[in-house]
């Protein structure tokens, strides 16, 4: 009896994930100083998070902009844009305004009030933010596996100009979100911030970032096909391993081999970060796989299934307000690895609780992780 009530409760939960919910969106309140024509959109992880997609256009009726769709229950993210996301809605005067968040599970009507849009004000002022001891290796860094130049960073500990010793390094992603306000666009992880509050005697890490492409960022982190493009992934993650790695190891004082050796990042960058591990074992003894896209690229699944048992270490972490499918998407892989042989301290999977797909998340995170490398380092 007792099974058969747990096979009914799965079943019943089951329904209501996937059962379609009808959505009345209405917006009751907008600024006065709003600009003609009022075109506005709404954006979120609906729909790739698109400011400017005809099918999610408000119509304006009967004095009032009312948007209906049909969504599957669950969670989601979004704001509402005039097409761009220069004219996205901000706080009051210009203050800043989060995701709005949407739990759905029946047919509902929700009620939006717009407080300012942010192309009324005049710019963020932005300062720099990076600690002394982050450098530019290059404005324009040859990637010859793309045919492409990037931005490339790099932390160095404090005392590294003086010290003999050679240092474990982390390669990341995403290079201009790691260190500095100035350039995020959404915040940053505060790596050198963490890095240069560890006291004297704990382990310390260079740290490389490499700044994302732009519009190709998705392309460039995917290694399979997906409807965003043809992958670069394989490109990219041939980049890191033929020309990065190498000119970082004769420049700097680095430990070389793939226990000391960790790729790591967010989103597209925790996707790529496990396929680099996967393809390049014998480089990368490390992962950070930080709320992993893999509804991008799901072939990744049986690649990770054919080449885990040759990998060493990856480090899951993704938040609980992160949409329907990342935990149980991230919990997929990590069980994959461990049915290659990976034991359970060399594939933690840790949910975050009230955390959100963004930087805040992955900053406050990131100390976890640090100590789990230290740890696998010993």
């Amino acid at each position: 009896m007792k099974r058969l009530l747990l096979s009914i409760a799965f079943l019943l939960c089951a329904h209501i994930l996937s059962a379609q919910v009808k959505v009345n969106f209405v917006i009751n309140n907008l600024p006065a100083k709003t600009p003609e024509p009022k075109t506005i959109y709404l954006a979120g992880n609906f729909n790739d998070w698109s400011p400017a997609k005809t099918e999610w256009q408000f119509a304006f009726d009967n004095n009032a902009y009312t948007l209906n769709k049909t969504l599957p229950a669950g969670n989601y993210e979004y704001k509402l844009a005039r097409g761009s996301w220069d004219k996205v809605e901000c706080g009051a005067n210009g203050g800043p305004f989060g995701n709005r968040s949407l739990h759905v599970v029946h047919d509902t009507t929700v009620y939006l009030s717009v407080a300012d849009w942010q192309d009324l004000h005049p710019p963020i002022r932005r300062v720099h933010t990076a600690s002394a001891q982050v450098h530019i290796i290059s404005e324009k860094f040859d990637m010859p596996q793309l045919g492409k130049q990037r931005r490339v960073w790099i932390y160095l500990p404090k005392g590294y100009e003086t010290s003999k010793k050679k240092y474990p390094v982390i390669y990341m992603h995403d290079g201009q979100n790691l260190f500095d306000g100035y350039t995020s666009g959404f915040g940053e992880w505060g790596v050198d911030e963490f890095l240069d509050s560890l006291k004297a005697g704990q382990q310390q890490f260079i740290v490389v970032g490499v700044d994302h492409g732009g519009e190709a960022r998705v392309v460039e982190y995917s290694p399979y096909e997906s409807k965003y493009g043809k992958p670069l992934g394989d490109k990219y993650v041939d980049f890191l391993v033929e020309t990065l790695k190498p000119y970082i190891d004769q420049h700097y004082k680095t430990l070389t081999d793939a226990k000391h050796t960790t790729v790591a990042g967010s989103s597209m960058g925790g996707l790529i970060s496990m396929y680099a591990e996967l393809k390049y074992p014998k480089v990368f003894g490390n992962a950070g796989v930080f709320s992993p896209a893999f509804w991008i690229n799901p072939p990744i699944y049986d690649y990770a299934k054919a080449h885990a048992a040759q990998a060493k270490r990856f480090y899951f972490a993704c938040g609980d307000q992160e949409g329907d499918t990342m935990d149980a998407d991230m919990f997929k892989m990590a069980d994959i690895s461990r049915n290659s042989g990976l034991s359970l301290k060399n594939t933690p999977a840790t949910i975050i609780k009230g955390a959100k797909h963004n930087e805040a998340q992955w900053r406050g995170a990131f100390p976890a992780f640090y100590q789990w490398l230290v740890v696998g380092m010993k």
